[in-house]
């Protein structure tokens, strides 16, 4: 059976009474408090350098000219000096002028030699420089030309070294890839780089090792002071090298006045007696003898001014979390499994 359809019908609704309708109280406005704001997470791999000193301002510097006209002078009288003694020499006999004239030329020869390989260890050193701001400011900022320019340049530091070619094939392996300007940085320090951070820390390591004994067995304080300086300058000759500097004469001093200006920035020439304790035991130093806590002394700042070193030289910033302590530095200074480490 089917239903009959059903024929369309009014209903008329019953509008509620204004005393039925439920009004919502209003709210009155109040102070929100307890809000705070993350900040902003810049990561654990931000790398900081420390800026760059203020530029002096132009003027003439009268102390570079006095030494410029007295260099110039010295130049011109052992010009003269060498002329008047190839033309004695040929007064006397041919034989001897040419001979004498053969030897100021081969001197010359090597005096220019000398000159051209200071600029090119300069140029060198302030290549590195270069390079390293780069790589700072790509690992904070994640800036592709900057980060071009520091691959760039950190691969034509290496390309003549042979023991960075297998590091080099296998950064350009990886030249198609698509990565973030950071990560390509971070691949050429993994690739060319951080293999030689273990050389540097055994460099340290035997440069504070060596100064702190031959410090505690020398009798004379002169010699102290001229053995602890020799050391330290071949230190610092070495790390450039490794990272890939050529140091010379004038090279490896200005890179010895900007590891100074590293510790002075860095606070890192600050020694107390409580990181004496640190390494050798509460007390300990006061029961030992003077000469060693000399020799220990002059050890943890050889290994402060390695570490300086190392970070100067590093064309890549190193990351703070893998870089190597002094705390770790002084242990193995004064263990036995330090020196089995490091010949």
């Amino acid at each position: 059976m089917t239903e009959a359809p059903r024929h369309p019908k009014a209903f008329i609704l019953d509008e509620p009474k204004p005393e039925e309708i439920q009004t919502e109280p209003k709210r009155r406005p109040r102070a929100v408090t307890g809000i705070t704001f993350e900040s902003e997470d810049t990561g654990s791999d931000a790398v900081v350098v420390p800026p760059a000193p203020l530029p002096a301002p132009r003027r003439l510097r009268w102390g570079l000219v006095l030494g410029g006209t007295l260099l110039s002078l010295v130049t011109m009288w052992a010009g003269l000096a060498i002329t008047q003694l190839v033309e004695e020499f040929f007064s006397r006999s041919v034989l001897l002028g040419w001979t004498a004239l053969a030897i100021a030329g081969l001197a010359g020869l090597a005096a220019l030699v000398i000159i051209v390989r200071e600029i090119w260890a300069l140029a060198r050193l302030r290549k590195i420089e270069h390079i390293q701001a780069d790589a700072a400011h790509t690992l904070n900022t994640d800036d592709a030309a900057t980060s071009q320019r520091a691959v760039a340049g950190l691969r034509q530091l290496y390309q003549s070294r042979a023991d960075a070619q297998w590091g080099l094939q296998s950064l350009a392996q990886h030249d198609s890839d698509i990565m973030d300007p950071r990560d390509r940085v971070k691949l050429a320090d993994r690739y060319l780089v951080a293999p030689r951070d273990d050389d540097a820390h055994r460099i340290i390591a035997r440069a504070a090792r060596r100064v702190t004994l031959l410090t505690t067995v020398t009798p004379a304080a002169a010699l102290d002071i001229l053995f602890v300086a020799a050391q330290n300058l071949r230190m610092l000759r070495e790390l450039a090298t490794l990272y890939g500097g050529r140091p010379s004469a004038l090279a490896t001093l200005r890179l010895a006045r900007m590891v100074v200006g590293h510790l002075a920035v860095t606070g890192g020439l600050a020694l107390s007696d409580n990181l004496l304790q640190h390494v050798v035991g509460k007390g300990l130093l006061g029961r030992l003898s003077a000469r060693f806590g000399e020799g220990a002394v002059n050890g943890i700042l050889t290994a402060r001014i390695g570490l300086a070193a190392r970070d100067v030289c590093r064309p890549i910033p190193q990351e703070t979390s893998a870089k190597d302590t002094l705390g770790s530095l002084m242990r193995e200074l004064v263990s036995l499994e330090g020196n089995k480490k490091t010949p």
